[in-house]
């Protein structure tokens, strides 16, 4: 008499499954470590630029004059890289008060834009 024979292994079928699984969860992992590694940069982004646009507004609060109302561009280098500072200045409805905007620029793109308002002294 002959015992039936039993089958040890995977089909194929069983096997492309198991695949398809593997690859869906891969792709979800590298998905995620994109997006991590994309707000990693676009922090340290804001973080140089906050540095350019504080600098700018306090440089603007320890002159102790009324800053004249007008726009002007520097250039601010932080870490090796060089970003444009556009300063803004605009009269308020109080003439004791000027609001100032300070927006740092990576070429055309802007990154942060940070506004304060500076008294008559």
């Amino acid at each position: 008499m002959r015992l039936p024979r039993q089958h040890a292994g995977f089909t194929l079928i069983e096997v492309m499954v198991a695949l398809a699984i593997v690859a869906i969860a891969l792709m979800a992992g590298l998905q995620a470590t994109t997006a991590l590694t994309r707000n990693a940069l676009r922090q340290s982004d804001i973080v140089l630029a906050q540095l350019c646009a504080e600098n700018e507004l306090v440089k603007a609060r320890l002159s102790r004059q009324m800053p004249s109302v007008g726009d002007t561009r520097l250039t601010c280098e932080q870490a090796g890289r060089q970003l444009q500072v556009l300063t803004i200045v605009r009269s308020t409805p109080n003439p004791s008060f000027r609001r100032i905007d300070a927006q740092v620029l990576d070429g055309d793109n802007s990154i942060l834009r940070i506004s304060t308002i500076i008294g008559r002294y």
